[in-house]
């Protein structure tokens, strides 16, 4: 009963995701019109929606109400969609699939697909401005800022920028640790933060536990989705298989085994969860979410 309530909450979440997206979206009648369309099909209809999951999981340790966490939801999975609109251009990893359909440049064209990127990113941050997510103005701020941050140089662009300069070199692990904290951890732990911040406010111990949690779980997602990209088929995936070994970059299966993954996951996921101890009962969907990612399939 409890993976049935988790999977029916799952499903739950994704739905009003998916919803509060198509209206904060501009209608594909609006002109640009192309550029519209473009920006829907980037975003919509697709995805494990793992980010927008914790800033819900995260909101419940805070007693959050929904519509602010709709907000940052939106905002973060808008954030990744412009992630992977520009990572699949032909300039960076020139990938072709996504999400079991042709990546955006492919579907309309390079010169769109920059503009889709650059358009959700700029939706995104006016989301978190526009309305009232956190019950002090101050603390909205940070937010926004925590969000910047995730986002830039020493985020997820950051983390891009190293994995274009490690492609045919071999790591150690604690320089690959370093490229993903940034390229996939930084928005994934400022998801649970954004949702922690939406409620009651939390103490300091609590929030250090927290962005420990997010810590670990960004790097879990990573080994899992290397481990994935192994395993599984392009069918499953969504996305081309195997990419990652044909273009020679460095993944945590190159660099510790297949085995050393594992671990790796193993240890991770473990790391994760006793950050939680403290919060209890009330981080039970953040618990569910870190075993959901350690045996998901795509």
């Amino acid at each position: 009963m409890p993976e049935r309530a988790f999977e029916l909450w799952m499903h739950d979440i994704r739905s009003r995701t998916e919803q509060a997206l198509e209206r904060f979206l501009p209608a594909p009648a609006i002109a640009p019109a192309r550029l519209h369309e473009a920006m829907r099909y980037a975003t919509l209809g697709g995805g494990k929606r793992v980010r927008a999951l914790l800033v819900f999981a995260a909101g419940e340790l805070a007693d959050a109400a929904s519509q602010p966490l709709e907000v940052c939801a939106s905002a973060v999975e808008l954030l990744h969609a412009y992630s992977l609109v520009h990572d699949d251009l032909p300039c960076m990893d020139n990938d072709v699939l996504r999400r079991g359909k042709p990546t955006c440049h492919v579907e309309f064209d390079e010169a769109t697909a920059l503009l889709v990127g650059d358009s959700l990113q700029a939706l995104a941050f006016q989301l978190l401005s526009e309305g009232r997510i956190a019950q002090d103005p101050a603390l909205q701020l940070r937010m926004i800022a925590l969000f910047a941050h995730a986002a830039g140089s020493r985020g997820m662009a950051g983390g891009q920028a190293i994995d274009l300069a490690c492609v045919g070199r071999q790591l150690e692990v604690e320089e690959l640790e370093f490229m993903h904290i940034h390229k996939t951890g930084a928005l994934i732990r400022t998801a649970v933060l954004l949702g922690a911040h939406c409620g009651s406010a939390l103490g300091e111990r609590a929030l250090e536990r927290l962005d420990h949690f997010g810590k670990c779980v960004g790097l879990l997602f990573q080994v899992v989705d290397d481990i994935l990209d192994c395993e599984a088929s392009t069918a499953t995936l969504g996305k081309t298989a195997g990419k990652d070994a044909a273009n020679c970059k460095p993944t945590y299966v190159s660099v510790l085994g297949m085995a050393g993954a594992r671990a790796k996951a193993a240890e991770l996921e473990g790391e994760a969860l006793a950050a939680l101890g403290i919060f209890g009962p009330s981080a039970t969907r953040l618990g569910d979410l870190t075993r959901f990612i350690v045996a998901r399939r795509f």
